[in-house]
């Protein structure tokens, strides 16, 4: 079965059951400063699982584009990815978990779609604590489709609950499904918990029944949610027998480019196998992250600080392959190529990700052979055991652009430590944000939907609308990010702006706000809407219908983030930054109300 085999059953079997195809969202979060990444299918939908009615119906599928960088350090191995994509279906308080399951059934076993063999399956349910009951409906549905009690196992929080436990927003107990891989037991209480490699996990079933507060309680969801993950290239493994993602046809065509460019085998060594993987996937990666819809370019700071380090960390293990200048590039053309009758926007950003690629390993060219000089002078007298200091590494990284990992991947070859926390301190007292920070952001997390970011969302509206009028039509948004203190708004605009016309966007927005102008949301087509005059910002993401918010005669956007009732509820608007966020792209922080 090839990849495109897979999606396509997927939708067919969705669809005989009501389902309705949305298309993958931006892999940059909208309004959800806990990620830095779309991680989950479910995360562009929380606005839906909280209760809001979705424009395309209660039964969603699609193919969502992901990006996990937590495990970073493990890619190289035979299944760790930083990129994937997420084969999910939802219910919106429609079906729960009765259908939920003999649907999950029918698909893994079913002759016209898996396949897989009964007996090779095995199935996890969540075995209760103080906060939720142990989940014998799950067990019994599948034991209802021919599953032996043997084959159910009960596992705890850990293991059987998403999102993790403790973080805040819609939450339940799930069920998750195994391919038994034919390796013997590791002892009597070997289950799918044990990481000894005889299952291996390929869907999951989140029924989301709770909303967990910030203090931690949960309450029972007015509207129960079905939220489900089956790994793209993971599933295609499974079905094709390959004992590798990498050996899939997700890669083939990466591999045998990168083959060619180097002139060396992928297989012929541990060392040469494990650099083609990191490069293939890390190329893959990056030029997903530069060709989004709101696409993200290199930088130190968020998602630039990971899309530099990917690109980077390709370009260090490139050297291992004796890759010439500028191959990289190459290797995301045969990307772009590969995916981009799934994506388009990889063609449409073509050129960008191709420059942005060159250009960054140009820096990192310029700097690298420096940089490894000084890490040999910091390492020359340290013996195994020892550490680098927190400042000598933070010294690479600021002066020479030595990302801390591979100050850290270097020591580690040598059995040398570095002083993590001496750098995070260094490097916190030089720029207010942090990779330390963004780390914290790779855990995951889920959309604020609270009254204030809901104005503050309202506000980037505003905002967009009064840019457009003074900066002129050309300006589009080309990101946000909100936190319940402050709005950060991205949008296409060559050159710095004026006091005078930064002022008049104030006054503008202040005028709207104290309009107190209804904000109405309208269920329309998306060719209506356009018609309509409504801006969409990134239409590659909208279904057939959308939702249109409306705000007097000022603005009005096709949207699906959460709003205020009316613009008076802002109370006030006031811009305390402008600045540049990468070529081409200015970069607005702002307040209102209180926070002034």
């Amino acid at each position: 079965m090839t990849l495109d085999e897979l999606r396509e059953k997927w939708f067919s079997f969705w669809k005989q059951r009501g389902h309705a195809v949305i298309q993958s969202a931006s892999l940059i979060p909208e309004n959800d400063p806990t990620v830095l990444f779309t991680t989950a299918g479910m995360h562009p939908l929380v606005p839906y699982l909280l209760g809001q009615g979705h424009p395309a119906g209660s039964r969603l599928c699609d193919v969502q584009k992901c990006v996990r960088t937590g495990d970073i350090d493990d890619v190289g191995d035979a299944s760790h990815l930083t990129f994937f994509e997420m084969l999910g279906n939802w219910s919106l308080g429609d079906y729960f978990k009765k259908e939920a399951i003999h649907w999950s059934w029918e698909f893994l076993t079913g002759k016209d779609y898996l396949g897989i063999e009964p007996e090779r399956l095995a199935f996890s349910v969540f075995a209760g604590d103080e906060d939720c009951p142990r989940d014998e409906e799950s067990a019994r549905y599948w034991e209802e489709c021919g599953v032996p009690k043997e084959r159910i196992f009960y596992l705890p929080k850990e293991n059987n609950w998403w999102p993790a436990a403790g973080i805040p927003g819609p939450c339940g107990p799930d069920t998750e499904m195994f391919i038994d891989t034919g390796k013997p037991a590791c002892g009597p209480d070997c289950s799918p918990a044990c990481d000894c490699g005889k299952y291996l996990e390929i869907w999951n079933n989140v029924f989301m029944q709770y909303n967990r507060s910030a203090d931690g309680v949960l309450t029972p969801l007015e509207r129960k949610n079905v939220d489900t993950g089956m790994g793209l290239e993971r599933t295609i493994c499974v079905l094709t027998g390959k004992k590798s993602v990498y050996e899939t046809e997700a890669f083939s065509d990466i591999l045998d480019k990168i083959a060619e460019l180097s002139g060396k085998s992928y297989g012929q060594s541990e060392e040469i196998t494990r650099a083609f993987r990191i490069i293939a996937d890390h190329i893959r990666c990056s030029a997903f992250i530069l060709g989004d819809q709101r696409g993200v370019t290199p930088s130190n700071v968020d998602q630039g600080y990971v899309l530099r380090r990917l690109i980077r960390r390709s370009v260090r293990y490139g050297k291992t392959l004796e890759l010439p200048a500028g191959s990289y590039s190459k290797i995301a053309e045969v990307i772009i190529n590969k995916y981009q009758h799934q994506y388009p926007e990889l063609a449409q950003n073509r050129e960008r990700i191709i420059k942005e690629l060159n250009l960054e390993e140009e820096r990192f060219a310029r700097t690298l052979n420096q940089g490894l000089k000084e890490y040999n002078k910091a390492a020359a007298s340290l013996q195994p055991g020892d550490c680098i200091d927190g400042l000598t590494a933070f010294h690479l990284y600021d002066t020479f652009g030595f990302p801390i990992e591979m100050t850290v991947e270097l020591a580690r070859e040598n059995n040398i430590k570095v002083d993590i926390q001496g750098f995070e301190e260094a490097f916190k007292e030089h720029q207010a944000k942090s990779h330390a920070g963004a780390q914290q952001r790779f855990k995951g997390g889920l959309a604020d939907q609270s009254e204030q970011t809901a104005r503050l969302h309202t506000a980037t509206h505003l905002l967009h609308a009064a840019l457009r009028k003074v900066l002129g039509t050309q300006v589009a948004q080309k990101g946000s990010n909100i936190t319940p203190e402050r709005l950060r708004f991205d949008f296409s605009f060559e050159r710095k702006m004026t006091p005078e016309e930064i002022k008049q966007v104030e006054e503008l927005v202040n005028e709207a706000i104290k309009a107190d102008a209804p904000i109405i949301c309208e269920e329309m087509p998306l060719e209506q809407a356009k018609q309509s005059g409504a801006i969409g910002l990134f239409e590659s993401k909208y279904g057939e219908n959308v939702k249109v918010y409306t705000m007097g005669n000022f603005s009005k956007e096709i949207c699906g983030g959460p709003h205020a009732h009316s613009t008076g509820e802002l109370i006030s608007f006031k811009i305390k930054k402008e600045e540049s966020s990468s070529a081409g792209v200015r970069r607005i922080k702002a307040v209102i109300g209180a926070q002034q």
